[in-house]
C-alpha cells in the first residue's frame, strides 16, 4: 500500500515537473519573439472582444425594444382608419370617432380597461416672442393612462376640462427646458396659433410604440374638445384600448375591428393592431440577430487562428534543428507537442484576456456616459458574461485547434534530419 502511494506521489511530482518545464521552454521561446506573437495575438484579440460586443449589442438592442413593448404594455390594441383607394385621405364620417370610444367602452366592460383616443396636428407656439414649431395633440382623459406618459411636473387635465373645454395643456419636458430654463412652466401662458394655453403639467414619453407615436420631442397636448377649435373637426386619428389581460388581447382586437366596420358605411376600412405579435417577433429577431452576429465574429476567430497555424508552422521551420537537439538529448514526441501547443494556447488565451477586458471595457464606459445624458435613459448597456465565458472558452480553443498542426508536425521531425537542418 505504501509503495503504491509513493509511486503515485512520484507520478504526480514527474507530471508537475513536465507541464512547469514545458510551459518554461514555451514562454521563453515567446519572449524571444515579442512582436510576432504581439502581431498574432491581434486577431483574437479583435475576436474575442468582438464576440463581447456582439452579444452586448444584441441583448441591449433586444432589451431595449422589448422594454419599451412592455412599458407601453403587451396588452395595447390601437386603431385607425384606412383607405383602399387610390386618395390617402379618409372620408370624414369613416374616422374613429367619440362615440366609436364610447361604444367599445360600454360594449366591452369586462375585456378593455381603458379606451382613448388622439388627433394631432402641426402647429407653432408663440412664448415671450420666441417661436417654435410643435405638434400639438389632442387627447382623452385615458390617454396618460393607456400610454403610461410620466408627469413630470403638475397634473394632466381631468374629464371636467375636456367637458368644459378648458384652454389648458401639457407639454413634454425636452420642450419646457427650452421655453422655461430657468422656472417652472406650470402656470404659464403660452400662445398656440390664435388661443392661449396655460400650462398645468409637464411629461415625458416614457417609450414610443416602435417609433409610431403622436408624442414628439417638442408636444403640446391639449384637450382633445379643445382641438377642435384647430381642426373644426371631432375624429381621432388614433384609437387606443388596453385588454384587461394580454389573453384578451385577440378577442380585444377582434371585437373592436368588428365593431368599427359595423358602425361605419359598408367599405370603411380599419387597421386593428396589437403589440403582442410584435413582442414575440422582437424577440425572436433579437435571437436571429445574435447568432448571425456571433457567427461573424466565429468568422473573425477563424481567420485569426489561421494565422495563429501558418506563424506556427513558421516557427517550427525556424526551430527545426533547436527541435532536433530537444529529442537527441531525450525529449519525446509528446513534450515536443506540448510545447508547440502551449505556445498557441498562450497566443490565443492571452489575447482573449486583452480582447475580453476591451469587449467588457466599452459598455462600461458608454454606461457611464449616458448618466451624462440627459435625453437618453432607459438604455441599459448590458454585458453577458456569458459571453466572457464563451469568448474565452473559444479564443482559447482557437489556438489549440489551429497550432495542432504545427505541434504535430514538430512532434514527428525525426531527430538526424532536424540536426542537418540548417
Amino acid at each position: 500500500m505504501l509503495r503504491k502511494t509513493a509511486k503515485c506521489m512520484s507520478l504526480a511530482q514527474n507530471n508537475s515537473a513536465f507541464w512547469a518545464e514545458t510551459w518554461q521552454l514555451a514562454m521563453q521561446a515567446l519572449r524571444a519573439n515579442k512582436m510576432r506573437a504581439l502581431l498574432t495575438m491581434l486577431g483574437v484579440i479583435i475576436g474575442s472582444g468582438s464576440i463581447v460586443l456582439v452579444v452586448t449589442v444584441a441583448l441591449a438592442g433586444k432589451r431595449y425594444v422589448i422594454e419599451q413593448i412592455v412599458s407601453v404594455g403587451a396588452n395595447l390594441v390601437y386603431a385607425n382608419a384606412i383607405n383602399s383607394g387610390p386618395s390617402d385621405a379618409v372620408d370624414v364620417e369613416d374616422q374613429i370617432n367619440s362615440a366609436d370610444l364610447k361604444a367599445v367602452k360600454d360594449s366591452l366592460p369586462g375585456l378593455v380597461t381603458e379606451a382613448a383616443g388622439t388627433n394631432y396636428i402641426p402647429m407653432s407656439i408663440d412664448v415671450r416672442g420666441q417661436e417654435r414649431p410643435v405638434n400639438l395633440v389632442g387627447a382623452t382623459e385615458e390617454f396618460q393612462q393607456i400610454r403610461n406618459l410620466e408627469i413630470v411636473r403638475g397634473s394632466y387635465f381631468t374629464q371636467d376640462d375636456i367637458q368644459s373645454r378648458s384652454k389648458v395643456c401639457l407639454i413634454t419636458l425636452a420642450l419646457a427646458r427650452r421655453m422655461f430654463p430657468a422656472e417652472n412652466p406650470v402656470g404659464k401662458q403660452i400662445q398656440v396659433g390664435e388661443i392661449g394655453l396655460m400650462v398645468i403639467g409637464v411629461f415625458r414619453d416614457r417609450v414610443a410604440v416602435l417609433g409610431q407615436t403622436e408624442i414628439w420631442r417638442d408636444t403640446v397636448v391639449i384637450p382633445f374638445t379643445v382641438l377642435k377649435y384647430y381642426t373644426g373637426t371631432d375624429y381621432f386619428r388614433t384609437f387606443y384600448a388596453r385588454a384587461d389581460r394580454p389573453e384578451d388581447v385577440p378577442e380585444v382586437t377582434l371585437r373592436i375591428w368588428e365593431m368599427l366596420t359595423s358602425r361605419h358605411r359598408p367599405g370603411a376600412e380599419y387597421r386593428v393592431q396589437n403589440l403582442s405579435g410584435i413582442l414575440q417577433s422582437a424577440r425572436n429577431i433579437g435571437i436571429g440577430l445574435t447568432v448571425v452576429l456571433l457567427l461573424i465574429a466565429l468568422i473573425a476567430l477563424a481567420i485569426s487562428g489561421i494565422g495563429i497555424m501558418n506563424i506556427m508552422l513558421v516557427t517550427v521551420t525556424e526551430r527545426t534543428r533547436e527541435i532536433g537537439i530537444r529529442k537527441a538529448i531525450g525529449a519525446s514526441q509528446k513534450a515536443i507537442r506540448f510545447q508547440f501547443l502551449m505556445e498557441a494556447l498562450a497566443i490565443s488565451g492571452t489575447g482573449a484576456l486583452a480582447g475580453i477586458l476591451i469587449g467588457v471595457a466599452i459598455p462600461v464606459l458608454l454606461r457611464l456616459l449616458l448618466r451624462y445624458i440627459p435625453d437618453v435613459e432607459g438604455v441599459a448597456v448590458p454585458v453577458s458574461w456569458i459571453s466572457v465565458v464563451l469568448a474565452f472558452v473559444v479564443s482559447s480553443s482557437t489556438g489549440l485547434i489551429f497550432g495542432y498542426l504545427p505541434a504535430s508536425r514538430a512532434a514527428k521531425l525525426q531527430p538526424t534530419e532536424a540536426l542537418r537542418h540548417e
